[in-house]
């Protein structure tokens, strides 16, 4: 950590604070990164103050880009590296719930968004690295088929997640180290999107994209339709990069807390897989309602042609008696035609109960299925309410957990300061604040 801690001038009591205070500050892309427990968390650099009177250089933005870039490619160091090894020693295709290829992908984030000149759109500035990316299918020709494919996917709703797509679809490929080469070669073209001192304008990008060259002995496989990748947060995890000196001290209380971080992880895991199955049962509760709003219809239909039927059906027998009644009365040379005439509206009768009793089964049928789809709703229903419940259960021990979490965070906290307030009353033992 101190290889990326600015350098001080003059050993005085201001400046070892501020030294001490910047041994465990890592500074990048304008943020201070502080430990919390076993994360870091990330703060905005103007809301801190190190120094009383900063020196005039710090303040200058040069400066400060140069640090942020330093800063940026010895991050890209450490997780190309951690990613290499790991795979190896795991020996299979790694897919995107591994988190060391994760946090590679957070990193490559940060570093083509370092330096990124901003567009003004009509919601107000807006700054993504998707830009940079498509201009590499003009550059290589074999870019082409991955940037059409990012642009085919259906759940891709913003540059930012159309960017992650290309980078993991280009990882897959193995070609991720030749498509940044060849946009780094062409700075007159990434002049249009980042600013002169960026990552990707100065010698560091060209050193990042060599180190990629490494990320071909890996295979990886991922499923672009199942993930959100519009709405991920790209945090760097130091937690997996740094180690502490002092990990002696404490020990029992940073073993318990790091089963409760455990617990935490899995509770969060498994009310994520809960939301999930709530949401799948909701559409198919969604789908049950349509299907019986148009069983409905077609019932209403069916009704509606029984009625003409029976209509139909009154209408002939009103036409038989009246046929009967005109036998009866009409000679015996009329009879014959008035009998052929009975028995062919015999006959036409005869279809059309024929008919209805076909339209009567289709009713029953309807009818049965109706019953078992209205019964299907109630068991899902049910089924969502058990879900919901136990969805507020564990979100119930999620709460338990974290108030456990920063119970034993004080504890620790009160045991390190009546260690350090211990230790400086000995005599002659130096001792240094800690921040």
């Amino acid at each position: 950590m101190s290889a990326l801690t600015p350098p001080t001038d003059m050993p005085t009591p201001t400046t070892d604070k501020i030294t001490q205070a910047a041994m465990e500050t890592i500074y990048l892309c304008k943020f201070r990164v502080s430990m919390d427990g076993e994360w870091l968390c990330l703060r905005e650099l103007d809301d801190i103050s190190l120094t009383p009177d900063p020196e005039p250089t710090h303040e200058d933005p040069n400066y400060l880009m140069a640090n942020e870039r330093m800063n940026l490619m010895n991050m890209a160091k450490l997780s190309i590296k951690g990613l290499i090894e790991s795979a190896l020693n795991l020996g299979r295709t790694l897919d995107s719930d591994y988190a060391p290829l994760q946090q590679f992908f957070v990193v490559m984030e940060h570093c083509l968004k370092h330096g990124l000149k901003a567009k003004k759109t009509f919601l107000g500035q807006n700054k993504s690295f998707w830009g940079p990316l498509e201009l590499v299918e003009k550059l290589v020709p074999e870019a082409a088929e991955i940037t059409a494919s990012v642009k085919d996917l259906p759940g891709l709703k913003t540059p930012v997640g159309r960017g992650r797509a290309w980078l993991r679809l280009a990882l897959m490929q193995k070609k991720l180290s030749e498509y940044m080469k060849a946009l780094i070669n062409k700075k007159e073209l990434l002049s249009e999107f980042y600013e002169p001192n960026a990552l990707m304008m100065e010698e560091e990008g060209a050193i990042i994209a060599g180190l990629l060259v490494g990320l071909n002995v890996i295979d990886a496989n991922f499923c672009m339709k199942g993930e959100d990748l519009d709405s991920q947060v790209g945090v760097i995890d130091f937690s997996m990069y740094l180690k502490d000196g002092n990990s002696s001290k404490g020990s029992e209380g940073d073993g318990q807390i790091t089963a409760i971080l455990d617990q935490k992880n899995y509770v969060e895991e498994l009310n994520r897989h809960l939301n999930a199955t709530v949401n799948n049962l909701q559409a198919k509760v969604d789908a049950l309602e349509k299907s019986n709003t148009k069983l409905t219809e077609e019932l209403a239909v069916a009704n509606n042609r029984i009625i003409t039927l029976q209509e139909e059906m009154e209408r002939v027998k009103e036409e038989s008696s009246y046929i009967l009644e005109s036998n009866r009365k009409a000679p015996k040379q009329d009879r014959t035609s008035e009998g052929q005439a009975l028995s062919e509206a015999r006959k036409h009768l005869k279809e059309e109960t024929q008919l209805r009793l076909d339209v009567e089964k289709e009713l029953e049928i309807q009818i049965s299925m109706r019953q078992e789809m209205e019964l299907a709703m109630k068991m899902l229903e049910k089924d969502v309410c058990e879900k919901q419940d136990a969805l507020v259960c564990l979100r119930q021990q999620l709460d338990d957990l974290r108030a456990l979490k920063h119970e034993l965070a004080f504890k620790l906290q009160v045991k390190e300061t009546g260690a350090d307030s211990l230790l400086s009353k000995i005599p002659g033992l130096p001792f240094a604040p800690l921040v």
